[in-house]
């Protein structure tokens, strides 16, 4: 079944998320250490046919990538090459974190569970990835 990748990157730890086989809905899968999140898409990706990753890529309220964009661009390049063959897609991550907080509360998640930046970096990576998704369906 087909799968779209949802990431989340950061300096020290990648949030994944993954859609459903239909491509409706994404749903938080892990939190990886950065060093090993090609290894952990390798792996994920010898169980499901993955199509498409969807990458958060930082925009500064002007419209221009964000100091933390470097770090993503070199990602990137890693990614084309160990998967050359699935595209991927970059998708505006501005306010992905405070989205991910609230969503945290309205869920009704505990305080000592919102400070986990794992969950954080996970949820998040479901934001960029659903709003990927809605676009494809409307």
């Amino acid at each position: 079944m087909d799968r779209i990748i949802g990431i989340d990157y950061g300096r020290k730890r990648v949030g994944v998320a993954v859609s459903d086989p239909l491509g409706i809905f994404a749903s938080a899968l892990d939190t990886v250490q950065s060093a090993k999140i090609i290894e952990y898409l390798k792996l994920y990706s010898e169980k499901e046919n993955v199509v498409r990753f969807v990458v958060g890529y930082p925009i500064n309220m002007d419209g221009r990538p964000s100091e933390a964009a470097k770090d993503i661009d070199i990602f990137l390049k890693h990614l084309a090459k160990a998967f050359p063959d699935i595209p991927v897609t970059l998708e505006d991550e501005r306010f992905t974190s405070v989205l991910a907080h609230k969503a945290m509360i309205d869920g009704g998640m505990k305080k000592k569970d919102r400070m986990d930046k794992n969950s954080v970096d996970r949820i998040s990576a479901a934001i960029i990835l659903q709003s990927y998704l809605d676009r494809q369906i409307h």
